[in-house]
């Protein structure tokens, strides 16, 4: 206030707070513009790189996550087929611009071979875009370290870690376990695509095929963040993958060890089976081959060209799938049929002078011994493979009620082991003649069908089931490979595989039983028998009997001369047997391909075989035998297999008033 007057306003005062109001305001603006510039400035220049993965062409993508393989086992655990870690270069297509351009850059520094790209290219064909192709497995070491000097020169291509298969035995059960390789062309035709996204490989024989279902698992998924190059950067959701089941196979690893190495510089089969259960023991072929060569998905190509074109044929399984004439291995079920036809001729016994005409004809049907076997009934006949005996026998039954006999214990049909490409064997009837030869059946036809030979054909493996019916009195049961199965989803849970019992055969007398059985043991056990030489100290009785099967005819004046032919030209041996005879344990097959004689031969294989099995421990309770057959049936529990007694052998009532000249006597059919 100035005198009685108020100053109401002071302009320059007024001023000078704004301006200065004013200069504090463009300070604080001018040192946030300089924050934020120089925020700017740390983004675009120092953080560039780092942004531009983030933002520049992120994407989100589903990706499928492979479930582990499961592991295979033999019965007491030991591992069979596991997963190793290895590294494979992989490549996502929908980020490589020019494919060919970086495959052929790629080459310089990854060796890629031709198979590679032809497998890389197929498994494009069926996988999304967006997935990641396998383009080389197994990097070696050297490989991946310069892979990843040079990666960024390679947007889309990166080094991922995987399972492969690895089999700790190498060769040992090869045929049996069978391998995975990579999805071709054939597998696609038959398969879920979608059930196999991420996965490149698959069962190609053996359980690995056969029970792929089971071990492959289920898939799983993720749905990941990417940069530019395909590489992943985040999970932002992840369905796991189911594990595949562990199988434990009835297949004891250290039988099937001993028996491939028994045939050892042989072509063959050796197949051995759980009479009470129909548990596979051991199942063995010879040639082998190494399963660590297919175990990457990729095999050398100068290795399976030498593989596959061996005259040897070591990929052949010859337990499941070779067929032979079983010779004189079917003698005790003819004998067993004549048995039960009461045939005179069966129940008596006759004179065998070596040789045999049908009459009204001059052609000689010869025994392997060429001055014949003297007097002999059904026991002796069997004991010392007397051929004629045999070829007067099979005239009686006929051919059809051969077919009826033989079928009946599993022969010309395929056992049902689920394992691939088993074959049907051949068992020849009129009929089947007709349909397939447009012609009618000889007399001749039946003799040669009734030691074995002609157009009858046996797989080892039903030569080893046959026998397990005689041990069993009867009762027929599948053979099976899976002991028990182990749930990855259920903590562990073991499943264990019920006996399978096929459909009832006739009901056959026990003396009838007891005579064959009876015969079968002296073919190791008696002097005179045919393998008594492999029966010498034998600890245990076995039933067994002895075979040898001609690879080519020979004329009627003509005479074998096994040092004069080929060895491709030589006799298959075969050998059947089960042990204790009174208790069986074990049933056996063996043939021998041009191995000559069954009882030199492939008796002593068969008689490894059951003492390296008899010799252990009691094995653990199989489960019990069910009343129906089921292809996968599953209990819980086990309890001890019903054991079949063997009740002791009768007399046979001989009646010497068959003896007659020039043989025997045929009866008319």
């Amino acid at each position: 206030m100035i005198g009685n007057r108020y100053v109401v306003q002071d302009a320059q005062r007024e001023s000078k707070t704004v301006s200065s109001r004013l200069i504090v305001a463009l300070v604080i603006v001018a040192a946030l513009a300089l924050v934020l510039g120089l925020r700017l400035a740390h983004l675009q220049v120092f953080k560039y790189r780092h942004f531009a993965m983030l933002s520049e062409d992120n994407r989100v993508r589903i990706e499928p996550v492979s479930p582990t393989r499961g592991i295979i086992f033999d019965r007491q655990g030991e591992i069979l087929a596991q997963n190793l870690p290895v590294f494979s270069l992989e490549v996502i297509p929908e980020v490589v611009d020019d494919m060919d351009a970086m495959i052929a850059s790629l080459r310089r520094i990854v060796d890629i071979s031709d198979e590679d790209l032809h497998a890389f290219r197929l498994a494009m064909k069926s996988a999304r875009r967006s997935e990641s192709v396998p383009l080389r497995l197994r990097l070696e070491d050297r490989e991946r370290a310069r892979f990843e000097v040079n990666r960024h020169l390679f947007p889309g291509v990166n080094v991922r870690a995987w399972l492969a298969r690895h089999y700790p035995f190498g060769s040992v059960g090869a045929h049996v376990i069978g391998y995975v390789g990579r999805i071709d062309d054939r597998d696609l035709r038959r398969i879920d695509v979608n059930a196999y996204r991420g996965q490149s490989r698959i069962g190609k024989i053996g359980i690995e095929r056969s029970y792929e279902d089971l071990l492959r698992g289920r898939v799983g998924y993720e749905h990941v963040e990417t940069d530019v190059r395909g590489r992943k950067l985040q999970v932002l959701e992840r369905r796991d993958p189911v594990p595949g089941q562990n199988l434990f196979l009835s297949i004891d690893i250290r039988l099937q060890k001993a028996a491939e190495e028994m045939l050892e510089g042989h072509k063959g089969a050796v197949v051995a089976i759980e009479p009470a259960t129909g548990f596979v023991l051991a199942m063995a072929s010879a040639p082998r081959f190494d399963l660590n060569l297919f175990s990457s998905g990729t095999v050398d190509a100068d290795a399976y060209l030498a593989l596959s074109q061996s005259p040897d044929r070591p990929l052949f399984h010859r337990a499941i799938s070779g067929q032979y004439p079983p010779g004189s291995t079917v003698k005790p079920f003819l004998g067993l049929a004549g048995l039960d036809r009461g045939l005179e001729h069966a129940r008596s016994k006759a004179w065998c002078r070596g040789w045999l005409t049908l009459p009204g004809t001059t052609r000689r049907y010869r025994d392997w011994r060429a001055g014949g076997h003297g007097i002999v009934g059904v026991e002796e006949a069997i004991e010392q493979s007397c051929d004629v005996y045999f070829y007067v026998l099979a005239h009686s039954l006929g051919i059809d009620s051969m077919h009826e006999y033989l079928t009946e214990f599993g022969f010309g049909e395929p056992t049902g082991i689920r394992l691939g490409s088993e074959g049907s064997g051949l068992v020849p009837s009129r009929e089947w003649k007709r349909r397939t030869h447009g012609q009618g059946w000889y007399p001749g036809e039946t003799l040669i069908t009734g030691i074995g030979q002609g157009f009858m054909l046996a797989t080892p493996l039903q030569l080893a089931s046959a026998t397990a019916t005689v041990a069993n009195r009867g009762e027929r049961l599948r053979p099976q490979l899976i002991h028990r199965i182990i749930s990855a989803q259920k903590s562990g849970h073991a499943e264990f595989m019920q006996a399978q019992r096929l459909s009832p055969m006739r009901a056959y007398k026990e003396d009838d039983w007891d005579e064959i059985i009876e015969a079968m043991v002296g073919v190791m056990h008696d002097r005179r028998g045919t393998a008594y030489e492999a029966g010498v100290g034998f600890p245990w009785k076995v039933a067994s009997k002895t075979g040898t099967a001609q690879v080519y005819s020979i004329g009627q004046d003509e005479e074998y001369d096994e040092g004069s032919i080929d060895k491709r030209l030589h006799d298959h041996a075969l050998f059947v047997a089960f042990a204790p005879a009174d208790d069986p344990k074990i049933s056996v097959a063996v043939v021998i391909e041009n191995g000559g004689s069954g009882g030199a031969v492939a008796a002593p294989v068969a008689a490894g075989v059951i003492r390296e099995w008899l010799s252990r421990p009691p094995p653990k309770p199989s489960p019990q035998v069910t009343e129906e057959a089921m292809p996968l049936a599953r209990v819980s529990t086990i309890r001890d297999p019903n054991r079949i007694e063997s009740s002791s052998a009768s007399s046979v009532l001989v009646d010497d008033d068959r003896l007659i000249s020039g043989g025997v006597r045929i009866p008319t059919p």
